[in-house]
């Protein structure tokens, strides 16, 4: 039973498992859709182009993004490439359906482009994510400013050529010819069926492979572009059971790469917001760094001031402020005859005897050496506190006979500045 669990536990089963299911699901969503709708709309597979012409420029845009927030990684620019070149053989495949929108236009379509910018989109994609996932080994190294630019200039020049030979392969241009489907009969033609197709999925496998050697199934975004290979070889496989350019299969194989890229896209919506939560979190921390004292976490001395103020703006003569002061008797002695860390930790016992005894109804402020401050929001609290505080003070001298005793004064005032209120505080000081 231990042996079947870190089986299924092991990142490649996890991800092979994963892939079946979410396939099977896929699939068998597909044939309950072809029973419920026998006959597609012609404008389906366009309008499905389209959401994924879009998915696939904002990954391109959000990779791009990445890249230029930090140009270590490298890797993420062919994959920028990669989604930005397909969306762009992708306008050329919206292309091969010049009336798409006008109604009864449709045998216009020309079959045999549409096949050839779907072919030089796989050979870019494959091509790129293998060079992003050998890019992805040099992600800790450090490569000089020319290697650099020579990677982004080689990539993009790649892009170029496969989008420029796309174009030159299609009826746009004269210049080559290149036989895919016939578009009277819409069947496929050998060259596609029996070389190309295969070529295509022997290199989905090799990208598939490579991926999953280089990057180990490591995050989350690896996983997304482990499936879309996954779907590619899927999707091809099942094209090249298929007979014609009309087949069902192309709406499957059209829905599969949509999921698969909406898959990477929740993924990396995911990665924003676990940024955003970090950063969040960091923000937090720092601001409760800059207003608590760093040894005995209390509120510093600025932040005093500043609640003090706000405190005086909104007290009134029935709810006054009530600020107590205290001071520790002859704490120089202490760091005299013990050394500064026993001060630290005499001032970090008292800090945790004030905050326990004051925290439940006041605000609790380290605003000195050996000062604190207490801002309570109920006066009549005072005594009681004070009276708590004297005895957890004296269970722990009884420990430490070194803590010294504390000096305190008190004010209530409503109306006067926050120098008055400190002033008449210490001058209120007694001892206890």
């Amino acid at each position: 039973m231990l042996a079947i669990c870190r089986f299924v536990k092991n990142r490649f089963v996890a991800f092979a498992l994963g892939c079946i299911v979410i396939i099977a699901v896929l699939q068998g969503f597909f044939i309950k859709l072809v029973e419920w709708v026998p006959s597609f709309s012609p404008l389906f597979f366009p309008t499905l182009t389209i959401f994924l012409l879009v998915f696939h420029l904002f990954i391109a845009c959000f990779m791009a993004m990445k890249y230029w927030c930090d140009k270590r990684r490298l890797y993420l620019v062919p994959i920028a490439l990669a989604f930005a070149g397909s969306a762009l053989l992708m306008v050329g495949t919206l292309a091969s359906f010049p009336a798409w929108l006008d109604l009864y236009q449709f045998n216009e379509a020309n079959y045999n482009d549409a096949m050839i910018f779907y072919m030089f989109r796989h050979f870019l994609m494959a091509v790129l994510m293998i060079v992003a996932a050998l890019l992805y080994t040099l992600r800790n190294s450090a490569l000089s400013r020319s290697a650099h630019v020579g990677i982004v200039v080689g990539a993009s020049l790649f892009t170029g050529c496969m989008l420029g030979l796309a174009l030159f392969y299609s009826s746009h241009s004269t210049l080559l010819t290149l036989d895919l489907v016939d578009n009277e009969t819409r069947q496929f033609m050998v060259l596609w069926s029996q070389a190309i197709n295969i070529i295509l999925i022997v290199l989905w496998v090799v990208t598939l492979i490579t991926l999953l050697a280089i990057t180990r199934v490591r995050n989350l975004f690896w996983v997304g572009g482990n499936f879309l290979c996954v779907c590619y070889i899927v999707t091809l496989l099942m094209l090249l059971l298929g007979g014609h350019a009309e087949d069902i299969s192309w709406y499957r194989a059209r829905l599969f790469e949509t999921v698969a890229t909406l898959m990477i896209i929740f993924i990396l919506l995911s990665d924003v917001f676990n940024l955003y939560r970090d950063s969040h979190v960091k923000y937090q921390q720092s601001y409760q760094n800059s207003i608590r004292d760093p040894l005995t976490r209390l509120y510093n001395r600025s932040y005093f001031y500043d609640s003090l103020n706000h405190a005086l703006n909104t007290a009134t003569v029935t709810h006054p402020v009530s600020v107590v002061v205290s001071d520790l008797d002859r704490f120089k002695r202490i760091n005299d005859c013990y050394g500064h860390l026993q001060g630290d930790v005499c001032l970090a016992e008292i800090a945790d005897c004030i905050k326990k005894a004051y925290a439940s109804y006041g605000y609790c402020y380290r605003i000195g050496g050996d000062e604190f401050c207490v801002l309570l929001r109920d006066g009549d609290k005072e005594h009681a506190c004070a009276r708590d505080f004297v005895r957890r003070l004296s269970e722990r001298r009884k420990e430490l006979d070194f803590l010294p005793t504390v000096s305190f004064g008190s004010a209530a005032l409503s109306s006067e500045n926050v120098v008055t209120v400190k002033d008449r505080a210490d001058h209120n000081m007694y001892r206890y």
